[in-house]
């Protein structure tokens, strides 16, 4: 599987982790995605794709490509045999100045690209990139789409800042004195963080704690689940079980082998770090 991916110019990269090409077979039909710090944007350019956005969402296809804000649960990826698509991977805060509706909106709910930038113009686009001579012109070529779209956001230097203190502290902070030191009320804080991340603070915080012990995982050697649930700040082994069944719908224990299996019958893939096969 051939996978391409750059960090844009500023001041795109103070919104946006990476932009990328990915083109090849899946390693399986289905793929689990355990909530990350992260909202995508994926313009599809081959056959259709499938997402769960939970156990009580039923499957939708998308032909023209995907917008996820930053998730609560588990998404499941059903793949084509041959996936063809570029794509952005925001910072939670990233993908505001593109959308034309509060985050909150889209929270757990992908929508079509169609559906926020509108048909005619992601048509268009889609057309150029799939006349593109290649990934790193077709990452340009999103790169200027995304510049030229930028657009200034209310609220987006207070809950950038505040995020970034959360991410800095892996989310182990105290969701009261951001707002203090913010100089604004819990209830705004949470507000601002709903309209443009779709989430409060305390769940961004529990998100990135969630990432840094998933991060932290070695699944190639033995896990020591009573130093890694301390070190992450969690308060004792059931509440790292249950935060863990809360993200991945799996057991620390079960995720790991599941992750084994997926480093056993694909090493060194592409995608070898973050989804699961679906199980």
């Amino acid at each position: 599987m051939e996978y391409v991916s750059r960090v844009p110019r500023p001041p795109l990269d103070g919104l946006i982790d990476d932009l990328y090409y990915l083109e090849g077979a899946p390693p399986y039909p289905r793929l689990t995605l355990p909530p990350m710090p992260s909202a995508v944007l994926i313009l599809n350019l081959g056959a259709p794709f499938h997402i769960r956005a939970g156990t009580d969402i039923k499957t939708a296809e998308y032909a023209d490509g995907c917008v996820v804000t930053m998730p609560t649960r588990a998404f499941e990826f059903g793949y084509p045999p041959g996936t063809r698509s570029v794509g952005v991977h925001f910072k939670p805060w990233g993908l505001a100045p593109f959308l034309p509706m509060p985050a909150a909106e889209l929270c757990d709910r992908p929508v079509t690209v169609e559906q926020v930038w509108g048909r005619p113009a992601i048509a268009e686009l889609r057309d150029r990139l799939a006349t593109a001579a290649g990934p790193h012109e077709m990452l340009t070529l999103l790169e200027d789409e995304l510049m030229r779209r930028l657009c200034e956001t209310a609220g987006l230097g207070l809950v950038r800042h505040t995020s970034s203190v959360i991410a800095a502290a892996t989310g182990a902070v105290a969701i009261g004195d951001l707002s203090v030191a913010a100089g604004v009320s819990g209830t705004h804080l949470a507000q601002r963080f709903k309209e443009l991340i779709g989430v409060t603070p305390k769940r961004l915080a529990r998100t990135y704690r969630f990432a840094a012990t998933v991060l932290a995982i070695d699944p190639a050697g033995p896990v020591n689940w009573v130093d890694l649930a301390g070190r992450a700040g969690y308060f004792d082994q059931a509440h790292f079980g249950h935060e863990f069944r809360a993200f991945t719908g799996l057991t620390p224990t079960r995720y790991v082998e599941v992750r084994r299996r997926f480093l056993r019958e694909h090493p060194g893939h592409a995608l070898d770090v973050g989804p699961l096969p679906a199980v």
